[in-house]
């Protein structure tokens, strides 16, 4: 057994948390030194202990569907959300209840659908919805400066820009995933967006969540709307090697579980540094949860996890410096997830599935093929 099975086989639910009133927990985001933000479908910002969950307070103020959440990377108190509602909010954390302290728009039209900061905490980027000419953008602010847009990259994407990751360790690399089906690979370095451009994989469906991965963070995992996983080597670019290192259309057909089972969503990814590798969490529709390690051979189970949600989770977060798990979902709940520590039952909510009156925008997906032509060509 290695060290990161070792580190989840005791996991238990150490902390049950949910708020008076239902809403879906969509986001998570957690600095080392800071408390545990979650953004929900009632467009605020809830603020945590991280150890106990105890909720410190609300940051409100968003008047649209909440599209990301990030700390940055350099303080624990600086908190950044985007919004459909066409802003970029900056919070103080240790001011619940207080106004943004910056605001970050473009234009009217501009719905952002993704948000991202860069390992730098100087470069903010959005990605919008695409608009009524068939046009989505990539808009880029200066986050030292509230106001300072600095540009907008408008040719890679037709259709809106679901992610927008920045390298965790370069600050001029950025990739984008979008419902056309495309993940964008930029050098922000460069002057133009033509130049800037450095690879476009395709996913073949709507791509969902982007996030970097590998030992170099050379790889790209890519999960899309409709359960496809895709693993991409970056570091093939100049090579003859194929960029592909794994790749399922539907991750749902993979049999990673015992009596070869599957699972029923993917919930996301995160690459995990310290124990170099990639955990990718898929759950059931009754809402227990696997965690799987995903590498170039596909997705091997590592730990089930039993009693906790009770719907679709819709986030996780892996806390490498307490080896905690913080899960959140559709039944209000959110979950810190600890090794040996002793069973949490009471509280437990019922799904809110039938309950909720809350309707999340939806949109069909586009199937596109591997090659398709670039805008104004």
């Amino acid at each position: 057994m290695d060290g990161l099975e070792k580190k989840l086989e005791g996991l238990t639910i150490a902390q049950r948390c949910h708020p008076e009133q239902p809403t879906y927990l969509l986001h998570l985001a957690l600095h080392p030194c800071g408390p545990l933000a979650v953004s929900c479908s009632s467009f605020s910002i809830r603020l945590h202990d991280r150890d106990t969950l105890d909720l410190l307070g609300e940051c409100q103020g968003h008047s649209g569907a909440m599209c990301g959440l990030t700390f940055a990377h350099t303080s624990p108190v600086l908190l950044y959300s985007g919004s459909a509602d066409g802003t970029v909010r900056a919070w103080d954390a240790r001011r619940p209840g207080s106004k943004a302290v910056q605001i970050f728009k473009s234009e009217a039209a501009h719905c952002y659908s993704s948000v991202g900061l860069s390992c730098s905490d100087t470069l903010l980027c959005a990605g919008t919805e695409q608009i009524s000419d068939g046009d989505s953008f990539l808009v880029f602010w200066d986050s030292r400066k509230a106001g300072a847009l600095l540009g907008v990259y408008s040719e890679s994407h037709s259709d809106d820009i679901t992610q927008v990751c920045f390298h965790p360790q370069d600050k001029d690399r950025l990739a984008s995933g979008s419902t056309d089906g495309l993940v964008n690979v930029f050098d922000l370095s460069q002057g133009t967006e033509e130049e800037a451009l450095l690879a476009t994989c395709n996913s073949g469906s709507s791509a969902a969540a982007v996030c970097w991965s590998g030992a170099k963070h050379t790889q790209l995992l890519c999960l899309s709307h409709d359960e496809g996983l895709h693993l991409w080597d970056l570091g093939q670019l100049e090579t003859d090697e194929p960029l592909t290192l794994f790749s399922a259309a539907d991750a749902r057909s993979l049999a990673p579980l015992p009596d070869w089972g599957g699972v029923d969503y993917l919930v996301g990814g995160q690459w995990l540094q310290e124990d170099q590798k990639l955990l990718v969490v898929g759950g059931m529709s009754s809402g227990d949860l696997h965690l799987m390690e995903c590498d170039s051979s596909g997705l091997h189970l590592l730990r089930s996890l039993e009693g906790g949600h009770t719907s679709t989770a819709r986030c996780f977060l892996w806390d490498a410096a307490r080896g905690a798990l913080i899960t959140g979902g559709e039944d209000a709940q959110l979950l810190l997830w600890k090794p040996e520590e002793r069973q949490v039952t009471a509280g437990i909510r019922e799904s809110m599935k039938s309950k909720s009156a809350l309707k999340l925008k939806s949109r069909p997906h586009k199937k596109y093929g591997y090659q398709r032509e670039r805008k104004g060509t």
